[in-house]
């Protein structure tokens, strides 16, 4: 199987499955053997059609006449992959995006199909002129959303709080494959050690400048293969994931919970800042994912971390008062983190925004009520909306008056003097992140 079809298999699943991107990647690529260039192909053409989404169905209707929801699944994510080959990859010779598609089209469709394919694709690549953008300055939201890959909706509420030349910077970064961010187990070794270690394996790295264990690999093997992952070395985390470890700031000795704990990349750190000295209870909804936090612990040689399946919206009833520390890293619309998951930006819609900050205030509300009498509470999501950030903390600091924020700004690395610190990927070189630090008086 060539790497073509490979990727359009590996689209299917997506578009009419339900399938993440990362996950049926990278289970198609193990099932095949490619080449390394190979594999850099079909992972381009998958993460590339599937970002595109609309654009490519938007350049498509100026060539199908009929309608594109009539023409069989397979047949159009065929169509689509052939577009982004001659719209988007210059390294892409036209004749072989076209040809290697109608090839395609044989084998997944029939002779009406084909003469489909070819007759589309072929006049795409000759009148490449007839898809005109719309006008930046009369409809600037279209012209970014067709341009950059992304919601108008969510270009329209960017576009509302700030400028045109920053909302088209945003769209860029979030197009653009960010780097891997590790955190150094510094239970086990230094961050020196750790580069060290790394590029010994072949992996080109640099240390974090947010975080003292944060390390960016800029170049690096499959991850399955890499000792210093099996060892329990490092834990894939973003730098800005990070920076809420150091915020909530643990003492070794104390009692943290962290609300909504699992897959553990969170509650892990807060161990290792507390030198694996107290205890750290992570709580989850879900069992499946509080094993996968139990089995990143047990690699990183953790012990005092325990896992709890409960409904973090009802930690109060049984922990009132009772921990010293609690983070709240809520379940959230994740649209901070839309360049680590190009599917991820056509699965979301604005209702979210309405729903969520209800459930976030609730887990909030009920994890206050578990901080000791000056203790700390620490809210964060992988956000960039104010519904879901600044708002909610709003509402809770008004449900508590016992509440006051800190300087949040003052806890991490890099010195900031918001109250609030709200991280972009433009303008910060990380996710999108929010984080507020709370006390409880004493």
């Amino acid at each position: 199987m060539n790497a073509r079809e490979v990727a359009v298999r590996v689209i299917n699943e997506i578009n009419y499955h339900g399938a993440y991107a990362n996950i049926a990647l990278a289970k198609e690529i193990n099932h095949q053997r490619l080449s390394n260039l190979d594999r850099r192909f079909v992972t381009e053409l998958v993460y590339g059609t599937i970002k595109a989404g609309i654009t490519l169905d938007w350049i498509l209707g100026h060539y199908v006449e009929r309608g594109l929801n009539k023409l069989p699944p397979v047949i159009l994510n065929i169509l689509r992959m052939g577009v982004y080959q001659l719209f988007f990859l210059d390294k892409v010779p036209p004749s072989a995006a076209c040809n290697q598609s109608v090839e395609l089209a044989k084998k997944y469709g029939h002779a009406g199909t084909v003469r489909l394919v070819n007759g589309v694709l072929r006049s795409a690549s000759r009148n490449k002129d007839k898809v005109v953008y719309p006008d930046p300055k009369t409809e600037p939201a279209k012209f970014l959303a067709l341009t950059y890959f992304h919601p108008q909706w969510l270009i329209d509420r960017w576009l509302k709080r700030m400028s045109f030349l920053e909302c088209e910077q945003l769209c860029q970064v979030n197009n653009q494959t960010p780097a891997l961010s590790v955190r150094t187990n510094t239970l086990k070794v230094s961050r020196d050690e750790l580069m060290a270690k790394m590029a010994a394996e072949g992996v080109i790295c640099q240390p974090s400048v947010w975080t003292p264990e944060g390390v960016i690999c800029l170049e690096h093997p499959a991850l399955a293969s890499m000792q210093t992952l099996q060892q329990g070395l490092f834990q894939i985390q973003d730098e800005s994931s990070m920076l809420v470890g150091h915020i909530l700031a643990p003492q070794a000795g104390e009692f943290i919970i962290d609300a909504c704990g699992a897959p553990g990349g969170k509650s892990t750190h807060i161990a290792a800042l507390m030198g694996n000295c107290g205890r750290v209870l992570s709580v989850d909804l879900y069992d499946h994912k509080l094993k996968i936090t139990n089995e990143n612990a047990k690699r990183l040689g953790i012990t005092i971390l325990e896992t709890i399946e409960m409904d973090a919206v009802n930690l109060h009833r049984h922990y009132l008062k009772q921990a010293d520390r609690v983070l709240v890293d809520a379940p959230c619309s994740g649209l901070g983190v839309i360049r680590r998951k190009p599917d991820s930006r056509w699965r979301k819609n604005e209702s979210l925004l309405q729903d969520l900050p209800a459930l976030q205030l609730a887990i909030l509300n009920s994890a206050a009520q578990c901080v000791k009498p000056g203790g700390i509470l620490v809210y964060s999501t992988c956000t960039t909306e104010p519904e879901e950030n600044d708002q909610v903390v709003q509402k809770m600091l008004k449900m508590h008056p016992e509440f006051s924020l800190d300087k949040t700004g003052e806890f991490i690395p890099i010195k900031r003097h918001e109250p609030m610190v709200q991280l972009w990927p433009h303008l910060d070189g990380v996710d999108g992140f929010f984080i507020a630090r709370m006390k409880r008086k004493g």
